[in-house]
């Protein structure tokens, strides 16, 4: 069986520790964020949703780390990639609302120099460790279980939409933005979109796959990232207008989402 590198085994790992320290700056001290974090963010919900999105991310790669062959743990790859990617493009497209330059204090510039730096190397590393991985000996094991019907379906669903509304946060934040529950800005918009492009790739890869024993770690994710969002929005509760139709498609999208990751992890696995 081809089995995960050890290169790419130590890049998830080391990713897992990356996006757990992103999510204390945002999740823990959102409002916080002009000093601790590489820019500012407002309003306060905003950096809860992307410490949330850095958290969930946490239990989907070291889920991935942790699994023995490449069949079972790649589902991390190609979403990681895409978040890193497009994280160094919408950081470079708003490099001017970034916390560089001596009006900024110097642990301020250090996080910003750090997330620079990480979202310029992370890329090019994982193209080389996919690259060593494709090389490695070995065949994938059998899938395990074919996912039920409806949960093909709502991660379908899920795929299309959180795909298209990302693409529309990056490419036009501004109109984009209506359809979205509260506030955003085109650099939180970019940022929301990449999360959200990231998400949806991983929900496609997981159709491709179509094996509930290989998309364990992102259904991890999907738990965490709805329990987390809903938390978020209990500390900001009056920054939604939940009367508006926006509010309760983000609530509904939610609500999907848990059920579509408790749908893969609790699901008995029928052989096939």
């Amino acid at each position: 069986m081809k089995t995960l590198t050890p290169g790419m085994r130590r890049l998830l790992t080391a990713a897992a520790v990356l996006v757990f320290l992103a999510g204390v700056q945002l999740f823990v001290f959102p409002g916080r964020t002009a000093r601790y974090f590489a820019w500012t963010i407002n309003p306060p919900l905003t950096a809860a949703f992307l410490g949330a999105s850095y958290w969930s991310s946490v239990g989907f790669e070291l889920a991935a780390a942790r699994e023995r062959t490449w069949a079972q743990a790649r589902i991390a790859a190609p979403a990681v990639f895409v978040f890193t990617v497009l994280t160094l493009v919408v950081t470079l497209v708003h490099i001017d609302r970034f916390h560089f330059g001596p009006r900024f204090e110097p642990a301020t510039r250090a996080v910003t120099w750090i997330w620079l730096a990480i979202y310029s190397i992370v890329p090019v590393m994982m193209i080389l460790l996919l690259a060593a991985q494709r090389r490695e000996p070995g065949i994938d094991p059998p899938r395990e279980a074919s996912p039920p019907a409806w949960l093909v379906g709502l991660v379908a669903l899920q795929a299309v939409v959180l795909l298209g509304v990302g693409a529309a946060l990056l490419v036009s934040p501004l109109r984009a933005a209506v359809i979205w529950p509260w506030a955003l800005t085109p650099l939180t918009g970019r940022a929301i979109g990449a999360w959200l492009c990231s998400l949806g790739v991983a929900a496609a890869h997981a159709l491709r796959e179509g094996d509930l024993a290989r998309v364990r770690p992102a259904a991890v994710a999907y738990i965490t990232f709805a329990v987390l969002q809903a938390i978020a929005l209990m500390r900001f509760p009056h920054t939604l207008h939940w009367s508006q139709p926006q509010a309760i498609g983000y609530a509904a999208f939610l609500a999907t989402t848990l059920a579509a990751g408790l749908g893969a992890l609790t699901r008995r696995q029928v052989p096939r």
